[in-house]
């Protein structure tokens, strides 16, 4: 069997996000939660759980992110989702 980017889900304190995903997207999130599901022995009764450990890990593994991220200097710098930058 395959080696899956994720691994594990984490329970962590959610921000609410509405999006729309296309049909084809969706029922390939619904697939993939089958094979980890499959590959963990723990069913994920709730594929849209997946969608923020995967942008993590798109966003960890993208070097052009990570390399303006460099150029920008520390990303303590920037202010979290959901927080005021101070700006208004």
């Amino acid at each position: 069997m395959p080696k899956l980017k994720l691994t594990e889900i984490l329970d962590d304190k959610p921000v609410k996000v509405t999006v729309e995903l296309p049909a084809k997207l969706h029922r390939d999130l619904v697939a993939y939660a089958q094979v980890l599901g499959g590959e963990t022995g723990n069913p994920i009764t709730d594929p849209v759980r997946l969608i923020a450990p995967m942008l993590e890990r798109f966003i960890v593994t993208d070097r052009g992110f990570a390399k303006a991220q460099r150029s920008r200097g520390n990303s303590a710098s920037m202010p979290s989702p959901g927080t005021s930058s101070g700006q208004g």
